[in-house]
C-alpha cells in the first residue's frame, strides 16, 4: 500500500532499524556512571552526538537530545525568551510555523510578553522585508521554519538569519522537515528538529544552540544534556537517529534521490489540475522541498476523500477543516488565503516508485468524482449547478444598509451546513444573478470564512466582504463574470 505522508513520519530507515537493535544490547546502561557497560553507553552517546553534529552543520557540545522535536522547540523557544529578557520580550514568527511554535508563542504572551505573527504571500513565503520592519530594539527572538510542513514552501532562513544577526537577535529554525535534505544555511542561532522525519525512530529530537547565543533553561535543573533536555536519554533511539542522518548524508545517492522525487512531484503538480477539474494547487512550485506537493478541491468534503483514497490503498494527509475535529482549516492555509475544503497533502518517501504516483493519478479522479456525485456536484465541476441537494435560496435585500451595503440580491442560507456545502450552494446560483449583482451567503462554518474568497478567486468572481448575520455570518459575492 503506497505511503504518501512522510511528513508526518518516515518510514524507519534501514540503518536506523540496524543500529536500534545493535544499541538495545550495547547501549542499556547509564552513560552516566563509570564502570564499563556506563563507559560503552557513554561512546555510544558521544558518537551519536558527533554524528548528528556533523550532519547539522554545528559543533557537537551545542548540540542535545530531547524526547521529540516539539519539545525541541519548546526548550528553545522559553530559554532564548528567557535568557533576552532586559533586551525585550517580543517574539516574532511566521504565520504558518507548526503548532509547536505558535504554542511556545502563546504560553509567552500570556506571561506577559508580546509576539508579532508575520504574514506570508499566497505561496506560503514570508518576505525578509517583513522581518527586517518588524524587527526591533525589544525584539528577544525570531522563529522561522526552514521549509514548510503542509505545503512544502521552503522560507528566506539565510537572508533572515543575516537581518538577525545584524541586529543582535537571535533566530530559532525549526528545520523538522528540511534537515532530512541537507543542512540550513545562514548564521542563524538556535535550531530544532525530529528524527522521525528522516527515518529515525519516534521519540528523539535535536536542539542545537551556537555558542555565543544567550540561553537559560527553564525548569528544573538536570545535569543531563548539558542541562537543556532533563532525563534519562533513550540511549537506543538516539543511536539509531543519528545513524540515520548520518546515512543519508553519506549515501551519494541522496541527492539524486531528492532530484527523482521532485520530478515525480513536478507530474503530480503538473497533472493533477488537468485531471481533476477546479483544482488549486498550493505552495511555490518552484523554492520547495523535492517530496511535498499540496493541492484542493473545490466541492469536496475533505475527510470523505481521504477516507475514499485509503480505501484505494493511497495514505495521504490534509490540512482542510473538513477532517477536523475542531472543523478550522489549517492555520497554514488560512494564512495563504487559499482553498481549504478538499485538501490533499502527499509527500513522498525515499524510494517510491514510479508506477505508485502513476497509480494514483489514475485513481485521484474517479474519487474525486464520485465524492461530488454524493454532494450533488456534476463530474465536471464548474457552476450554476441545479439546485438539488443543500441549502435554501430565496431574493432578498442582501444586507440592511450597513457593511457592507449591498443592493438586492439573491441570499443563500446555508446555516448548519459543513464544508464544503456553503460553497457549493454559492457556486448553484451565482449564474441566476445579473453580472454585478450580488449574492449573499449566510453561514456559521468558519471554514467558509476563508473558502468562499478563495472561491472567488478561482472563479473570477468579485469577493465583496462579510458581516455578522444572526447565530453566523453573511459572505457577499458579486458576479463579474
Amino acid at each position: 500500500m503506497p505511503y504518501f505522508d512522510a511528513a508526518s513520519t518516515a518510514p524507519l530507515h534501514p540503518v536506523a532499524r540496524e543500529a536500534l537493535l545493535a544499541s538495545l544490547d550495547e547501549g542499556w546502561a547509564d552513560p552516566a556512571r563509570l564502570y564499563r557497560e556506563g563507559r560503552r553507553a557513554r561512546l555510544l552517546l558521544d558518537a551519536a552526538r558527533e554524528a548528528a553534529a556533523e550532519a547539522v552543520g554545528c559543533r557537537p557540545d551545542e548540540l542535545v537530545f530531547t524526547p521529540s522535536g516539539t519539545q525541541a522547540v519548546h526548550t528553545g523557544v522559553s530559554g532564548a525568551l528567557a535568557a533576552r529578557r532586559r533586551a525585550g520580550r517580543r517574539l516574532l514568527h511566521s504565520a504558518v510555523e507548526h503548532s509547536s511554535v505558535l504554542h511556545a508563542a502563546e504560553v509567552h504572551e500570556a506571561a506577559g510578553g508580546s509576539r508579532v505573527e508575520l504574514p506570508v504571500d499566497r505561496t506560503g513565503r514570508v518576505a525578509a522585508g517583513e522581518v527586517a520592519a518588524a524587527l526591533g530594539t525589544d525584539t528577544a527572538l525570531v522563529c522561522l521554519q526552514s521549509a514548510n510542513h503542509e505545503v512544502g514552501t521552503e522560507q528566506p532562513v539565510d537572508e533572515v538569519a543575516e537581518l538577525c544577526r545584524e541586529a543582535g537577535v537571535p533566530l530559532l529554525v525549526d528545520a523538522a522537515q528540511s534537515l532530512p535534505w541537507g543542512p540550513v544555511p545562514g548564521p542563524w542561532s538556535l535550531l530544532a528538529a525530529s528524527a522521525h522525519k528522516w527515518g529515525g525512530p519516534p521519540g528523539v529530537g535535536l536542539l542545537v544552540v551556537r555558542k555565543g547565543t544567550r540561553f537559560a533553561p527553564q525548569g528544573p535543573a538536570d545535569e543531563r544534556e548539558s542541562g537543556r533536555s532533563p532525563g534519562f536519554e533513550n540511549l537506543p533511539a538516539i543511536v539509531a537517529a543519528a545513524a540515520s542522518l548520518r546515512a543519508l548524508r553519506a549515501d551519494p545517492g541522496t541527492v539524486g534521490e531528492a532530484a527523482r522525487l521532485r520530478r515525480l512531484v513536478d507530474r503530480i503538480r503538473a497533472r493533477v489540475p488537468e485531471l481533476v477539474p477546479d483544482v488549486e494547487v498550493v505552495g511555490d512550485p518552484v523554492r520547495r522541498l523535492p517530496h511535498l506537493v499540496t493541492f484542493s478541491c473545490l466541492y469536496v468534503d475533505g475527510e470523505t476523500l481521504l477516507h475514499e483514497l485509503d480505501r484505494a490503498g493511497f495514505s495521504v494527509s490534509s490540512g482542510s477543516s473538513c477532517t477536523s475535529s475542531t472543523l478550522t482549516p489549517s492555520h497554514v492555509l488560512r494564512a495563504m488565503g487559499v482553498l481549504s475544503e478538499g485538501n490533499v497533502r502527499i509527500s513522498l518517501p525515499y524510494g517510491t516508485a514510479e508506477a505508485e504516483v502513476e497509480r494514483f493519478l489514475e485513481v485521484l479522479p474517479q474519487v474525486v468524482r464520485s465524492v461530488r456525485e454524493r454532494l450533488g456536484v456534476p463530474a465536471a465541476g464548474g457552476d450554476q449547478v441545479p439546485a438539488a441537494a443543500g441549502g435554501a435560496v430565496q431574493t432578498a435585500p442582501a444586507a440592511p444598509a450597513a457593511e457592507p451595503a449591498e443592493a438586492a440580491g439573491l441570499v443563500v442560507d446555508a446555516l448548519g451546513k459543513r464544508c464544503p456545502i456553503p460553497v457549493i450552494e454559492l457556486a448553484k446560483v451565482i449564474g441566476e444573478v445579473p453580472v454585478g449583482q450580488t449574492v449573499t451567503v449566510l453561514s456559521d462554518d468558519e471554514a467558509a470564512r476563508q473558502d468562499i474568497p478563495a472561491w472567488c478567486t478561482m472563479r473570477d468572481q468579485e469577493y465583496v466582504g462579510e458581516r455578522a448575520a444572526g447565530r453566523g455570518a453573511a459572505y457577499v459575492v458579486r458576479r463579474r463574470a
